[in-house]
């Protein structure tokens, strides 16, 4: 998404950064050298969510140099920010209609939506195997980029501009691969499997995963992920226009 800044004229004094966290923390650095005067402010669910300072002399030093830690502040004024930052949130929320409708309130008149999720044809080929053995999905449906574009107007946003890229990541083995994705989140599929596994299915898994996602020995394993990149405008409010008030005459005879 940082490569998309440039794209947008509008100066930034004000930024804010949802779920620093759950977006990941490289972000934090790219918005702020793009805004090096730019205060950021954090919105996160629970205070341990929040950044880290840093900790070591080391990382101190580093971003001392690189000029690039900006001024956190802990709440957003609301309607005062020109860039709402939401990497890989979207698809992770049960109610993305209130959380666009929050981002909106976030800033202020040609402020900026910056958001990315992943999409459709994440995991494909692991959705392929769970259902050629009669599996519960392994994650949950994702929304169409469209969708999100249709979803983004609606809420308020004006000019949205949506893409996508797919992104394949290769592993040595099965055990690697499903470490990786237990890293990135769970599956929030509401037909997913509703107890704990055993280690007999697990060791069935990953054979399944060898036999099945590994197209010749000693190729890797690859899973394909959909991602989703997005950029939206808060436009001025539309005057609520009224028509003249009916009137009604009554004939007293």
């Amino acid at each position: 998404m940082s490569e998309r800044l440039p794209w947008i004229r509008l100066p930034v004094e004000h930024w804010v950064h949802w779920e620093p966290l759950r977006g990941g923390a490289n972000a934090r650095e790219l918005v702020a050298a793009h805004y090096p005067k730019a205060t950021c402010f954090e919105v996160v669910a629970h205070p341990d969510a929040r950044m880290p300072a840093p900790r070591s002399l080391w990382q101190r030093l580093h971003l001392a140099h690189a000029a690039r830690r900006p001024e956190v502040g802990p709440t957003p004024p609301e309607g005062g920010a020109q860039l709402v930052w939401a990497n890989m949130l979207l698809h992770q929320t049960p109610d993305p209609v209130a959380l666009i409708a929050a981002w909106q309130r976030a800033l202020s008149v040609n402020g900026f939506l910056m958001f990315s999720c992943l999409g459709p044809d994440t995991l494909k080929e692991l959705r392929t195997l769970y259902a050629t053995h009669h599996w519960p999905s392994p994650v949950q449906d994702f929304t169409d980029m469209h969708d999100w574009g249709d979803l983004v107007i609606t809420t308020g946003f004006a000019d949205p501009v949506v893409s996508m890229e797919h992104i394949r990541l290769t592993f040595d083995s099965a055990p690697r691969l499903l470490e990786e994705l237990r890293g990135l989140g769970c599956n929030t599929h509401p037909a997913r499997f509703a107890g704990l596994r055993t280690p007999a299915w697990r060791k069935a898994l990953e054979a399944a995963i060898e036999r099945e996602l590994r197209p010749s020995p000693g190729a890797p394993l690859a899973l394909t992920f959909e991602v989703i990149y997005g950029h939206a405008v808060k436009p001025k409010p539309r005057p609520t226009r009224v028509g003249p008030s009916p009137r009604i005459e009554f004939n007293s005879d």
